[in-house]
Parts: structure tokens; C-alpha cells; sequence
């Protein structure tokens, strides 16, 4: 009696690693629209302060890089699967745990930056007597909270540059793919202190860095 023969087959590499493209792409779009419609108003000011934080376009702009921030590790896991058993595997690892602790370390001063200032700004706007800007201030700049908002950032940026490096050594994927990606989470942390436009431009740049990288998984042949 013949038995019925069993063929193992892998998983193509683009099934693997397309639904990483797709959170690569959709955090990339997130990342442009976060500067694209905060509101500009001069913080520096209380009528300005409260404009633009009480507005509906400052809690959506704040959400909309938290989930970007979510996703991003994620779009990392992907890229270390395109890149497995390559000599990019290494610093492909190291990317995706170095940025699931920084997402992990950035959230929850976002989380006060949109939701808690928006509160405040919205109370002050009804008539509430304190002080904002200096609430502002010490929701921002206490010290814990910069602290681990600024070793987030930074480890967000260590990350990136680890997944060009993946990318740069895989052999799989365009070398040059994973620079501008680097490039815009190196600078994240520094735009917080540049204008409004330069800020705007370098959402575009993070932006266009996860639309390449998404754009090199989705095409990813099967290995």
C-alpha cells in the first residue's frame, strides 16, 4: 500500500513580511499627519496656549503619533523577518527590542501631552483660574517625565539606525533604504526645537524613510 506523500514547504518570505510593510506605510502616514495639522498657535502665550491645546486638532495630531509609535515596532518585527538569515538578523534584532522599549518610554508622556494639557487647556477656557503655562511647564518638563521622554526618543533613534544597518548588511533589500528612515527617527528628538515648518518637514521625511522600507518588504521575494 503506497502512503501519501508530505512536502514541507516554507513561508514565502512576502507573506511574512507584508503586513509589516502595511504598518510601515500606515505609521510613515501617521508620523506626516502628526506635524501636518497640530495647531501652531503660540504656546509661549495663555490665549495661544489655550487655542491650541483645547482644540479637537491637538488631541487628533497627538493621537495619531502615539499609534505611530505603536506601530512602528511592529513594522520592526517584519523587517527582521525579511532580513533573517542574513548577517542583517543581528542588528535587526536589536532594532526591533531597542524600539518597543523606546515606544514603551515615549507613550505615556504623549499620553499626558495630548489628553492631560487638553484637559487643562480646556478648563482654562471656561474660566478656571490658574496659572496654564506654568502647569504646562511642569507637566513637560518635570524631570522623570523628560527624562524618560528623552531616553524613549533616543532609544527610538539607536533603533533606526540599527534597521538601516539590517538593511544596509542583509543583501536582500536596496541598501539605501533604510537611511532616510534612520535619518528622521535620529532627528526626532531635535525638531522639538525648530519651527513649526521645519518640524511639518520632518514629518514628511519620516514619512517618505517607512514608505521605503514598507515598500522593500511588500516586494520581498520569497528566500
Amino acid at each position: 500500500m503506497k502512503h501519501p506523500r508530505f512536502t514541507v514547504t516554507s513561508t514565502p518570505a512576502a507573506t511574512r513580511t507584508r503586513p509589516g510593510a502595511f504598518l510601515f506605510a500606515a505609521a510613515g502616514a501617521l508620523f506626516v499627519l502628526y506635524p501636518a495639522i497640530r495647531p501652531w498657535d503660540d504656546e509661549s502665550t495663555p490665549a495661544g496656549a489655550i487655542a491650541a491645546m483645547s482644540s479637537t486638532a491637538w488631541v487628533a495630531s497627538h493621537l495619531f503619533a502615539m499609534i505611530g509609535f505603536i506601530l512602528l515596532p511592529l513594522g520592526l518585527l517584519a523587517l527582521r523577518r525579511a532580513v533573517d538569515s542574513t548577517p542583517g538578523e543581528r542588528p535587526a534584532v536589536a532594532a526591533m527590542l531597542t524600539g518597543w522599549i523606546g515606544a514603551g518610554l515615549i507613550l505615556p508622556y504623549y499620553g499626558a501631552e495630548d489628553f492631560g494639557l487638553n484637559a487643562l487647556a480646556r478648563e482654562a477656557a471656561e474660566g478656571q483660574r490658574f496659572d496654564l503655562l506654568t502647569v504646562v511647564e511642569t507637566v513637560r518638563f518635570s524631570p522623570v517625565a523628560s527624562t524618560t521622554f528623552g531616553i524613549g526618543l533616543l532609544a527610538l533613534g539607536i533603533g533606526a539606525v540599527l534597521a538601516a544597518v539590517a538593511v544596509w548588511r542583509s543583501g536582500t533589500l536596496t541598501r539605501y533604504s533604510g537611511i532616510p528612515f534612520a535619518l528622521g527617527f535620529a532627528l526626532f528628538l531635535p525638531q522639538f526645537f525648530t519651527p513649526a515648518a521645519v518640524r511639518i518637514t520632518h514629518g514628511v521625511l519620516v514619512g517618505i524613510g517607512s514608505a521605503w522600507l514598507a515598500w522593500e518588504l511588500w516586494r520581498a521575494e520569497a528566500r
